[in-house]
């Protein structure tokens, strides 16, 4: 298959999703030897869930059928370029190539304003909108290393 038809199948995916009432405006595919591994759409009011956007949604999928989370040589193809937390997760898994339709911009064409966001996230946490306070880090950082020395994890 061609690019422009794990494209179209991302496109279709959201079409239908839209069509049956299971979730909103976007859909993405995870992609590995030219086959589908993980599907996802989004479904944040439809589940309440504000982590529930497509490209969360078929990287599980694919870290499931494939046992792992490093998703290194898989493709993700996306109907709307990944927001900042996706993009996030994207890198993580280690996905070798993103490919969007919809860019982020094309939202503020819907009435969408997803400008606050890259702002928010790009703030250190002194300057949010919202307050960030510190307590207790060495105590959480205590509990993290010994896992870390008991367990010897494979970091990412």
């Amino acid at each position: 298959m061609e690019k422009t038809d794990f494209m179209q199948h991302a496109i279709d995916l959201c079409q239908r999703k839209m069509d049956e009432g299971a979730g909103g405006y976007c859909a993405s595919l995870v992609v590995k030897d030219g086959e589908v591994i993980g599907e996802g759409w989004n479904d944040v009011i439809n589940n309440s869930d504000p982590t529930g956007h497509c490209e969360i949604h078929a990287l599980r999928a694919a870290g499931k059928k494939l046992g792992t989370w490093d998703l290194s040589g898989c493709d993700l193809y996306t109907t709307w370029e990944p927001c900042q937390m996706c993009a996030g997760a994207i890198w993580w898994a280690r996905i070798d190539r993103v490919y969007y339709a919809n860019l982020l911009s094309d939202a503020e064409r819907l009435g969408m304003d997803i400008g606050d966001l890259h702002r928010e996230v790009s703030a250190p946490t002194h300057e949010r909108s919202r307050p960030y306070e510190r307590l207790m880090g060495e105590e959480a950082f205590a509990v993290v290393k010994r896992w870390f020395d008991a367990t010897n994890p494979e970091v990412h």
